[in-house]
Order: C-alpha cells, then sequence, then structure tokens
C-alpha cells in the first residue's frame, strides 16, 4: 500500500526589516489555496525533547481588535482540541471557563 502525504504551504511576504507584510497560506486537501491571512499560530511537538516548537506571526496591518479575537478563538479552539485528545471534561470545563472571561474581560462577547 503506498503512504499518502499531504502537503500545507506558509509563504510570509517580509519587509526590508523583516516583518511580515503579507501571509498566505495552501492545502490543497483542504481546498485552500493561496488564501490570505492576517496571523497564524503553528505549533509542533518535539517528542524527543519533550517541547513545543512554534511560529507566531502576525502581518504589521494586523489589527490589535482583530488580534484579541483571533486570541480568543485560538483558546477556544485549543479546549475543544484539548477535550477531542484527553476527554478530560473537568479540566476542559476549566479551559472554557478562562475562554469566558477572557473574552469578557477584552469586552468581545456582545449581549
Amino acid at each position: 500500500m503506498a503512504k499518502i502525504t499531504s502537503k500545507i504551504e506558509l509563504n510570509i511576504e517580509l519587509d526590508e526589516n523583516r516583518v511580515p507584510e503579507k501571509l498566505v497560506w495552501t492545502a490543497e486537501d483542504g481546498g485552500i489555496s493561496e488564501q490570505e491571512a492576517k496571523a497564524m499560530m503553528l505549533s509542533v511537538w518535539d517528542s524527543k525533547t519533550q517541547e513545543m516548537l512554534r511560529i507566531d506571526l502576525w502581518t504589521k496591518d494586523m489589527p490589535v481588535d482583530e488580534m484579541k479575537i483571533f486570541f480568543h478563538q485560538t483558546l477556544v479552539a485549543m479546549s475543544d482540541t484539548f477535550n477531542r485528545a484527553t476527554q478530560d471534561e473537568k479540566m476542559t470545563a476549566t479551559m472554557k471557563d478562562f475562554c469566558d472571561y477572557f473574552a469578557e474581560k477584552l469586552e468581545l462577547k456582545k449581549d
């Protein structure tokens, strides 16, 4: 049986000071082709060193209000992923409570 591979490609345009001006990503298996983004967080697990390696990038024109929403949605997604990976309902609920607190303090929730 042949191995199947999937490719995710990131292209970052930098200014003269190496600050990201444009982020573009492609994931053909997911139907994404040269989709522009304003921010990204990529985390990978190094099992040998037991450490997370990461790349956090955002374009210089990413608005702060959008960054706050991006962080909130990232925290919510991490809670969901944690639950799927561990089935630890108690800690997931704690994480969700923090997400609600985070949104409240940043006034992200609309009444």
